[in-house]
């Protein structure tokens, strides 16, 4: 299994902490039971980690007249709304919920040009909550399209997500087998989509970053 650069740190610390915490169940803990317990907890601790930050091998077939899905996760909103921090129009919101057991890369859904990144701070409600979307911390990339219309794609912050990372830059081209992105322990991304998107999926489903249609473009 590899795992992602974005946790190489964490793993490394996890490991440690692991190590000396049974080192030290080994040396003061004299009862059999709670020594066991206590390498068992590690254990645990430490395979939770590593199924976060486990990085799949996932080959992308790109088309610029398709949306795919920039994460794993549940549909948990569709909804038509106004968006405010950069497109500014009606669109079409389509929001998936990443648990902590969701592979958390985000890729890039449409193929384009990047137009706008902005890093937004703000609170850590629970990212399947409707107020997550105005008042969490958050990460915007809006990318133009080449007939020139734009999407944008929001990462959020969720409870336990306190980091959110995007490896774009502005001006950047980029196609769907790009990753946007990665947000530590559990979050959400919205896409804003041009209103007369064609979805291919509803609320509640499963879908796959970079392998899941979420909609076919106009």
């Amino acid at each position: 299994m590899r795992f992602h650069p974005a946790g190489k740190k964490i793993i490394r610390n996890t490991l440690w902490v692991a190590l000396a915490l049974n080192l030290i169940g080994w040396l003061f803990i004299t009862t059999s039971f709670f020594s066991s317990l206590l390498t068992l907890g590690t254990l645990v601790m430490l395979v939770m980690v590593l199924q976060f930050f486990r990085y799949p091998h996932r080959p992308v077939t790109t088309d610029e007249k398709l949306i795919l899905s920039p994460a794993d996760g549940k549909i948990c909103v569709i909804e038509e709304c106004e968006e405010k921090d950069y497109l500014k129009t009606r669109c079409l919101k389509v929001s998936i919920f990443m648990s902590p057991l969701n592979v958390h890369i985000n890729w890039v859904p449409v193929p384009g040009t990047v137009t706008f990144l902005k890093h937004k701070e703000g609170e850590f409600y629970a990212a399947f909550k409707d107020k997550s979307a105005e008042e969490n911390e958050r990460f915007c990339t809006a990318i133009r399209l080449n007939d020139g219309r734009e999407i944008m794609a929001t990462q959020v912050a969720g409870a336990l997500a306190r980091r959110i990372l995007n490896y774009l830059k502005p001006g950047q081209a980029v196609t769907q087998d790009l990753e946007m992105g990665f947000i530590r322990f559990g979050s959400r991304v919205d896409l804003y989509l041009p209103t007369d998107t064609k979805l291919n999926v509803k609320l509640g489903q499963k879908v796959t970053g970079s392998q899941t249609i979420i909609g076919e473009l106009s």
